[in-house]
């Protein structure tokens, strides 16, 4: 028996399966490590396994720090324009600041960031945050309020275009779940903001200058994790071959060793452009020749408006339908907290869909009925009113998620939300303008809500039109 097990032939198959080398001891493995690496290698992967999970929490520090400068204000608006006496137009030009900084420097984001590196742009964009809220509140005057608010907005825009750009080079394989977490935690900044903000300036003595300069802290501590990597220009540590290969996450059943890449990703080893590794930088596209991002450019402009438009002016709207400053501060804090859950959620499910469009639905439908509420019963209903308008907030997040998946390249990624974010801004700077203006000559608020319901209706077309699935590259290259 031991003479035939010895000299029996190989099956044909046998003979053409290919030897399978021995697992790497688990020691040996590292979260950086890609297959195949060494037990010599292993301690290369390990630093940049540290510096990923630093980008982490600088993600979530950053992301913190992106509405704050804006919530806080709209908790204390009408303390503000007491203090300063402003008349219902300049409050109204107040809430439309934030969007003309987003658009002006915004569009200055990729060109820093490809002379001082991603992470130096956010790391210098969290100081200016810090400074701005620091000086504004003891500036002397409107003029000075709007100028320190600016460089707060500086700061803010230039990271806001930044972050879907550090999440692709970062995290090319985890797109959706990591804008998830970028919008999740800034959701929770935003409403943080808006609830706490009345609160603590009751604690520090009932005076609106340290309880809107408080917010500085914040600013200042999102700043240390970025310091260590300020000198990083390279390719992320997740730019391998198995990491680009999709770019969205793969369905729940769905086959990751197809072979097969996701439509508008990179081929399997195709680093992430723009970077050395790449042989030369990728050339600038033609942006503008692209429908998808310009359909993604209005999306983003007309949900941004109705953003800005919450923010500055929700709250006023409850006080003046008798709600106490409190509530009505708690329930702004309850419009942007709904962003929490929904902005993890929603970019997931976005990137597991092929269309985009039915999302952009719903979230449209929520936000006409918030709006038919307050124009019906602001009181009666507010906290409805509040949840509803805070699901329909949630477009945001889901633009940044379109942003990452209509492009197949880091550097397209850079250019759309450059592109999408500096256009969109530029169209929602009227809109908080107006709604000021709208309740100071018609005495109410009707107007503006009506103003409000309108801009839902072309911001549900645009959306359903920039949700298709196809990237700029292709669209810019015809």
């Amino acid at each position: 028996m031991a003479r035939e097990e010895s000299t029996r032939t190989t099956t044909p198959t046998e003979r053409q399966a290919p030897a399978v080398p021995p697992a790497a001891p688990a020691a040996a493995r590292t979260p950086g490590a890609t297959p195949g690496t060494t037990a010599g290698t292993a301690a290369k992967h390990a630093p940049r396994a540290w510096a990923t999970r630093l980008v982490v929490v600088g993600i979530v520090l950053a992301a913190l720090n992106l509405r704050p400068a804006i919530t806080s204000l709209g908790a204390l608006l009408e303390e503000v324009r007491d203090g300063l006496g402003m008349s219902g137009g300049v409050a109204g030009l107040l809430t439309s600041v934030p969007p003309l900084c987003f658009a002006v420097f915004g569009v200055m984001a990729p060109r820093l960031a490809r002379r001082f590196g991603p992470a130096a742009v956010v790391c210098a964009g969290m100081a200016a945050i810090g400074a701005g809220l620091l000086i504004r509140p003891y500036a002397g005057g409107t003029a000075g309020f709007l100028a320190a608010s600016a460089l707060a907005l500086m700061g803010i825009a230039v990271s806001n275009v930044l972050m879907p750009v550090i999440v692709k080079r970062w995290f090319p394989d985890r797109v959706g779940s990591m804008t998830g977490l970028y919008s999740m935690a800034l959701a929770l900044g935003t409403s943080t903001a808006a609830a706490a903000t009345v609160p603590l300036t009751d604690a520090l003595g009932g005076d609106w200058q340290p309880g809107l300069a408080v917010w500085a802290a914040l600013a200042l501590a999102a700043v240390l994790p970025w310091l260590p990597l300020v000198r990083d220009r390279g390719p992320a540590p997740a730019a391998t071959p198995e990491a680009v290969r999709q770019n969205r996450e793969p369905a729940e059943g769905e086959a990751s060793a197809s072979g097969a890449s996701a439509p508008g990703t990179p081929a399997p080893g195709t680093p992430v452009s723009g970077t050395p590794a790449a042989g030369r930088p990728a050339p600038a596209l033609r942006i503008t020749r692209s429908r998808t991002a310009w359909a993604l450019a209005v999306f983003f402009g007309l949900q941004a408006t109705a953003a800005y438009i919450t923010m500055g002016w929700m709250a006023q709207i409850f006080r003046d339908a008798g709600v106490s400053a409190g509530t009505a501060g708690l329930l702004l804090a309850v419009t942007m907290v709904m962003g929490v859950p929904l902005a993890f959620v929603i970019p997931r499910v976005a990137t597991r869909l092929p269309h985009q469009g039915p999302i952009v639905l719903v979230l449209g439908l929520c936000g006409l009925a918030g709006y038919a509420g307050l124009y019906f019963a602001p009181s009666g209903g507010s906290w409805a009113w509040a949840i509803l308008l805070g699901v329909s907030n949630c477009a945001f997040p889901l633009a940044l998620t379109m942003v990452g998946m209509r492009a197949r390249t880091g550097a397209g990624v850079a250019q759309l939300s450059a592109f999408a974010q500096s256009t969109g801004y530029l169209i929602s700077i009227p809109g908080p303008l107006l709604v000021g203006v709208l309740n100071q000559s018609s005495g109410g608020w009707g107007l503006p809500i009506a103003l409000m319901s309108g801009l839902m209706i072309p911001q549900m077309v645009v959306g359903w039109l920039a949700g298709r699935d196809r990237t700029v590259e292709e669209e810019a290259a015809r």
